[in-house]
């Protein structure tokens, strides 16, 4: 495995060694797109619109010496996490849930890209409560990008869809499942944030296909729970409030 030799941090320790490889500004970015599915240079540069081509060339360099990516042999220019890249996928959904907590308001320019809103969804995926359940497809329309998520014994199936998206690999395991319950919906970016954190009304959601019993069981299946101080000072100040009353 390469080594980053004087861009190391000095340390003999696992964190040490993960932040040399994986902790330079990108580098999990890339990761977290390609946790999705192999990507050519193209659909990275894409999905990260801000990177420059210098520094996107520099990560892929990089995250290749380090056995976390490797070129794909049957797709010209593309790439695909190697095992220990795939690894990492813990690593990203634990800070995808955690950057929630500060996520804030959009910012101007800000997107949602359909590989970032399939590992959100990933992240926010209550396997538990999803077994109790019957089969059910979600489709999801978020500012300009949609995904398709199926929710089957506990499991969870996510992939881009629509115009541009890429072709991703064939659903492994069981035959195709009859769907119960099919939901698709259309939201903008913060409210698709309120949705996941279970500060919007399931009433309030614009609906395509489907009903609001659907969007309950949607909020149900998919939830991250803000953490932190706010959190602690609002459950404080609830019950401050509720004291008085």
């Amino acid at each position: 495995m390469a080594t980053r030799g004087t861009r190391g941090f000095g340390q003999y320790s696992g964190a040490a060694r993960a932040l040399e490889r994986v902790g330079d500004r990108w580098a999990l970015l890339i990761v977290r797109d390609l946790l999705v599915g192999p990507r050519r240079y193209g659909d990275l540069k894409a999905g990260l619109p801000r990177i420059p081509t210098n520094i996107l060339s520099d990560r892929l360099k990089e995250l290749q010496e380090a056995d976390i990516l490797r070129r794909v042999p049957t797709v010209r220019g593309g790439y695909e996490l190697t095992d220990l890249g795939r690894a990492l996928e813990p690593v990203v959904v634990a800070l995808e849930q955690w950057g929630w907590s500060v996520l804030g308001e959009p910012a101007e320019g800000d997107l949602v890209t359909r590989d970032a809103l399939a590992v959100a969804l990933r992240a926010a995926f209550r396997a538990d409560t999803a077994a109790g359940m019957p089969p059910t497809e979600y489709v999801l329309h978020v500012g300009d990008v949609s995904v398709g998520a199926v929710v089957v014994d506990g499991t969870l199936d996510v992939a881009p869809i629509g115009p541009g998206a890429l072709p991703q690999p064939q659903r492994r395991g069981a035959p195709e499942a009859a769907f119960e319950t099919q939901l698709e919906l259309v939201i903008d970016p913060a409210g698709f944030r309120d949705l996941i954190s279970g500060a919007l009304d399931p009433g309030a959601v614009p609906i395509l296909a489907g009903d609001t019993e659907a969007v309950v069981r949607f909020t149900r299946t998919f939830r991250i729970d803000p953490v932190g101080p706010t959190t602690d000072a609002a459950a404080g100040a609830g019950a401050a409030e509720a004291s008085v009353a």
